[in-house]
């Protein structure tokens, strides 16, 4: 018998989740009460949809679904609810995350905010307004999704419980995210990492993994540590690539600019990275671009060109090599009380993170 790939496993169950996340929002659009008059509402239900369906890889279902598969192969009651809700946080992660960096794409696209700035020309309090709402609308239907979903009530409870959770530690990691870009000294190695722990970690890769365990019958909080360790490593891998992207990424593939954090002024890794190598007239140019909205495309590609010479590339793939083998090992720790498939999955995911990084 011939045993599937995981990333082909993992393609499969995108293309499912993508089918079910539309029929989500096409059931939701017909049965949401609504004001008769108001026109706003299925605006802003159209508008979530829309970023909801515009691509992503959807590895938090992914990882929600072997999750489950640690410990059974048969079908599991739940997932489809979990996956919705995860996925549903995440677009109010991205309506809000698009607000606060100011950006005007995402995925290939507008974002909700930029969407609604053409829509309200005139009306700019409005259009932040509706902006703010939307978001907040993504991630109460991501609680409810699961309020609604027929399992067990103490599995219901369990789940509402890790989002909102998830939910709330994200909320603090945006804002030491801001905090952090404050500070009179640049950040070192343990504020970037408790930053991507609650920004990203907790949200994006601890509850999926509860949700599976509990969707799977089993109980996350018996694992509690492990869990924790092994998110939070993979949660620092990935906002190092993401942050390694947004300089020395290509824009093209990416379907937003590179240059934001440099722009945005943002102390990412790879801004400290920078920061911590150059010195003299190089540094003055990463300085002088550091916090300029208007840094044009030719000074971030100087910016990028100092990194290059200075090997910061290789220097955060190094990073990030040493962090998602840390992860690999606290996966292979899970070894003999879980599925091998699986178990497999979870040891490889690491790698495959950085292998995004090109």
């Amino acid at each position: 018998m011939t045993t599937e790939h995981p990333l082909d496993r993992a393609a499969r169950c995108q293309r499912r989740f993508d089918t079910l996340f539309a029929e989500y929002f096409d059931t939701l659009g017909t049965t949401w009460d609504t004001p008769s008059f108001s026109r706003f509402t299925p605006d802003c239900l159209d508008l979530l949809r829309d970023l909801s369906l515009r691509g992503g890889k959807r590895m938090r279902v992914v990882l929600l679904h072997e999750a489950a598969r640690l410990v059974t192969a048969e079908p599991v009651p739940g997932l489809d609810a979990a996956a919705l809700s995860v996925e549903l946080l995440q677009t109010h992660g991205l309506v809000h995350d698009d607000l606060i960096d100011d950006s005007a794409t995402r995925r290939g696209g507008p974002t909700t905010y930029y969407a609604y700035r053409d829509r309200f020309p005139r009306h700019p309090r409005a259009a932040l307004a509706l902006t703010v709402l939307a978001g907040d609308l993504a991630l109460a239907l991501s609680l409810r999704v699961l309020l609604d979903a027929e399992l067990p009530p103490a599995v219901r409870q369990a789940m509402v419980e890790v989002q909102t959770r998830a939910a709330a530690d994200t909320f603090v990691g945006q804002i030491v995210d801001l905090e952090r870009d404050f500070a009179a000294t640049v950040p070192d190695d343990e504020v970037l990492h408790d930053v991507a722990d609650h920004k990203s970690a907790r949200y994006s890769v601890l509850a999926p993994l509860e949700l599976g365990l509990l969707a799977a019958g089993e109980q996350p909080a018996a694992h509690a540590q492990e869990l924790r360790r092994y998110a939070r490593l993979v949660g620092i891998c990935g906002q190092m690539r993401d942050d390694y992207l947004d300089l020395f990424g290509d824009a093209a593939t990416m379907g937003k600019p590179t240059g934001t954090d440099i722009r945005e002024g943002r102390r990412s890794y790879t801004v400290v990275r920078l920061l911590s190598t150059v010195s003299g007239s190089e540094r003055a140019v990463v300085e002088a671009a550091l916090g300029d909205p208007a840094c044009p495309p030719e000074t971030v590609a100087e910016v990028r060109g100092i990194g290059e010479r200075h090997g910061v590339p290789a220097l955060m793939r190094e990073d990030m090599r040493r962090y998602a083998e840390q992860a690999r090992l606290v996966a292979a720790g899970w070894r003999p009380r879980w599925r091998e498939e699986a178990v497999a999955f979870f040891e490889g995911l690491p790698g495959w993170s950085i292998d995004r990084a090109g």
